[in-house]
């Protein structure tokens, strides 16, 4: 009997330590709060080991990471067009990510997950890439600085 015990409180403070990830969930749209080619919200918080699911709300998009711009060691992705696409981040940081075809236009995002120990190499890569944004230039930034 005192072994079944023991095996009992064993067993539920091992489940109680459990943590269960989130899922997010980003739109991928013609147009939103943010003016028009947005991905909404275009600023996420996660946790390590969260989920984030880009979703084809409107056709024509995609969700890629943009090299030199997601923490050393995380896996990049490149999800395809006009389709949904889930990623499960692991690596703490922060993740610039574009939509691939409207990047001049800024549809960009940014997903911090636990602590941003690479916002200012990011900061740095972002200077060079919005000088291809044709409109809304200074979006990434605002996004950068709301971190």
């Amino acid at each position: 009997m005192k072994v079944f015990r023991l095996a009992a409180i064993t067993l539920t403070a091992a489940l109680t330590n459990v943590v269960f990830a989130d899922n997010h969930e980003v739109q991928m749209l013609n147009a939103g709060t943010d003016g028009v080619m947005v991905f909404e919200p275009a600023v996420l918080k996660v946790n390590p080991g969260d989920t984030v699911t880009f979703k084809s709300a409107n056709p024509g998009h995609n969700s890629a990471s943009m090299e030199g711009m997601i923490p050393a060691g995380a896996e990049s992705w490149n999800g395809g067009m006009s389709q949904d696409v889930t990623v499960t981040l692991n690596a703490e940081g922060v993740y610039v990510y574009q939509c691939t075809p409207h990047m001049m236009m800024a549809m960009v995002g940014v997903i911090q997950v636990g602590a941003a120990g690479n916002l200012d190499a990011v900061k740095a890569a972002a200077a060079e890439k919005k000088s291809g944004f044709v409109m809304s230039g200074d979006r990434l930034d605002g996004y950068l600085n709301s971190l």
